[in-house]
């Protein structure tokens, strides 16, 4: 029954609510680990009649619990309690009492974690085959790479065994093995997943990361991972943020053609175009960008003083046994020696002068849209070279978390060559769900397979639209574009929407007083009515206060009818006003009474 069922999460609950038992779920996970056939995805593999007894554990189906009987894998540099942390170093290896603070989470949540995975060793690498546990072979084409650092999650996923995975992401480890598995890659903005229990990479950049078969189920896990963790230094009290449709039209930022980078890969180039044209088909905005500036950030993970935060890590192991530790991940590690305190310094003042160059550029964009991967590389690439192979996966990846960035890699339609593709989507911290909801849209419009699956993608659900974080506001007067009292709307982060008239039921006035000159409108039933022109534009709800502090009597904001029989807030002025004041209903527009008597603008 359960062998043609996809693992997604709508997928198990429906099974579940229909009777199916978690044991059963257990013991197809173990017959698929069998067809799959390769004993370098897991460094620990959990008993099968343990998980077993612990999935029975679960009692009847609970669907308030998130994850009920929901099979997931941990990477190897995470803490789960009583089995083994290897960070895939024998050498290294330590045994947790306690869950890290995200297993945990997810373990009250009903989840049943099936294993630990294999990574290149100590989160060092983004190809998955620097282990000496024997390198996992990728779920879609084991002539490839699995890509790392977190190998082993990336292709569990991938085989479609459990239903999402943990990894770890400092320079693209969350990001990489999704692309290269065809499988979703959900790196979170920085704090919002505790590190507790987790062995550091550059430990002011990790996060964990979550792999899954579709956007919905890697931002499910998320949410019930996610949280503050006050024993963290670096946990962040973030507000979460339900995925709601996504606001267009959406500003997105590409790599120029001076700067876009594929290593002569033009299968690859052309799926890019294929995904930013479907992208601009669905309303987005795209604006090319120098992505020299955000090469120059990536350089300095590797090349400046961050690989130290690395050496931090194993300084004892390097001293007590150097010959533990992969030759590749220790060649790398090892350039810290080469550096000092002012280098450290150095590069913290570099990176500051790059972010701040970096800012004009991102500043006005909601996101970037990147490919996840430049080209493919095999197995035997990186045997032939271990090093440009891997640096080369980075290009998109490992400037994201030295710029404190949020993102998430998401399949799309296959290469003309049949392998997979894939975009990444990033924005500023704090904007998981929006880079999320529009990763949905891939999903909505690229038919493909889940990972290496048979089962094709289901189309998302539709998103509800977000409550309105702004609103629009009719002016008719000194507040309209260029004239003198317009600055106020400006200052307080409103924009011009579009030109409109009132319904044909309003006096207009010129009110006495001044400077500035200012108009006045007043709904009457009577005669001698008209339309009256006027500007629309939309204010920041939250500055709204603000705005009307400044509003002085007889005037105060209402609602007015437009032409087209909408309504929208805007100038109203209270009839006592009109004492003394000037009938221009006949003009019905400001700028044409200011021109004919002459008033200054």
């Amino acid at each position: 029954m359960l062998t043609n069922l996809p693992f997604t999460l709508a997928a198990l609950r429906g099974a579940y609510a229909a009777g199916t038992k978690p044991a059963a779920v257990i013991d197809e996970i173990f017959a698929r680990l069998d067809a799959a056939n390769d004993p370098g995805i897991f460094i620990h593999l959990c008993d099968r009649e343990t998980l077993r007894a612990e999935a029975e554990g679960l009692g009847a189906y609970d669907p308030d619990m998130p994850l009920w009987g929901i099979p997931y894998a941990v990477k190897d540099n995470i803490d789960v309690a009583s089995i083994e942390t290897t960070a895939g170093c024998p050498a290294y290896a330590y045994m947790p009492d306690t869950d890290a603070f995200v297993v945990a989470k997810l373990r009250a949540a009903g989840a049943l974690m099936i294993g630990k995975t294999n990574l290149d060793q100590f989160a060092t690498g983004l190809v998955g085959v620097r282990t000496p546990y024997g390198a996992p072979l990728n779920s879609v084409d084991p002539l490839i790479v699995p890509g790392g650092s977190s190998g082993g999650s990336g292709v569990i996923v991938g085989h479609g065994i459990v239903t999402f995975s943990l990894g770890t992401d400092t320079a693209g480890s969350g990001r990489v093995p999704a692309a290269l598995n065809n499988i979703v890659g959900l790196k979170p903005t920085l704090g919002a997943l505790s590190a507790s229990g987790v062995v550091p990479a550059c430990r002011t950049l990790d996060t964990i990361s979550i792999f899954a078969l579709t956007v919905d189920d890697a931002y499910a896990a998320f949410a019930v991972a996610r949280g503050f963790d006050p024993a963290d230094a670096y946990s962040k009290p973030l507000t979460h943020q339900e995925l709601t449709a996504p606001r267009m039209p959406l500003r997105v930022g590409v790599p120029n053609a001076d700067t876009i980078e594929f290593f002569g890969d033009d299968v690859q180039k052309d799926a890019f175009d294929r995904d930013v044209a479907l992208l601009a088909a669905t309303g987005a905005t795209i604006e090319t960008i120098d992505f020299e500036p955000l090469y120059a950030i990536a350089r300095m993970l590797y090349e400046g003083a961050w690989v130290a935060e690395r050496y931090t890590v194993i300084d004892a192991l390097l001293a007590s046994n150097p010959d533990a530790i992969h030759p590749v991940t220790r060649k790398i590690i090892t350039h810290a020696e080469s550096m000092s305190a002012a280098d450290a310094f150095n590069g913290i003042y570099r990176l500051a002068d790059l972010k701040r160059a970096a800012e004009p550029m991102l500043e006005h964009l909601d996101m970037l849209c990147v490919p996840t991967i430049p080209t493919f590389y095999s197995v035997a690439d990186l045997d032939a070279d271990p090093i440009t192979p891997n640096s080369n996966n980075g290009t998109y990846t490992n400037f994201v978390n030295l710029l404190d960035m949020c993102g998430i890699a998401v399949p799309t339609a296959p290469r003309s060559d049949g392998r997979p593709g894939s975009v990444t989507l990033l924005a500023a911290a704090g904007n998981d769900a929006a880079v999320a909801a529009v990763a949905r849209g891939f999903e909505e419009d690229c038919p493909r397979n889940m990972g290496a699956t048979a089962h094709r993608v289901p189309s998302p659900t539709p998103l509800p639209n977000a409550p309105s974080d702004q609103m629009e506001l009719a002016v008719c007067g000194a507040h309209m574009t260029s004239l003198p009292l317009n600055w106020q709307l400006t200052d307080l982060g409103a924009t011009f929407v579009r030109k409109a008239q009132s319904a044909a039921n309003y006096k207009f006035y010129a009110l006495a007083g001044g400077p500035p000159e200012r108009p006045g409108m007043v709904r009457s039933d009577g005669a001698d009515t008209g339309a009256i022109a006027l500007e629309i534009w939309s204010l920041p709800t939250a500055a709204f206060g603000s705005f009307m502090a400044r509003i002085p009597a007889p005037l105060g904001i209402g609602t007015i009818e437009l032409s087209d029989g909408a309504s929208v807030k805007g100038f109203i002025c209270e009839a006592s006003g009109t004492k003394g004041a000037t009938d221009i209903t006949a003009l019905g527009d400001w700028r044409t009474y200011l021109a004919q008597t002459s008033v200054p603008a």
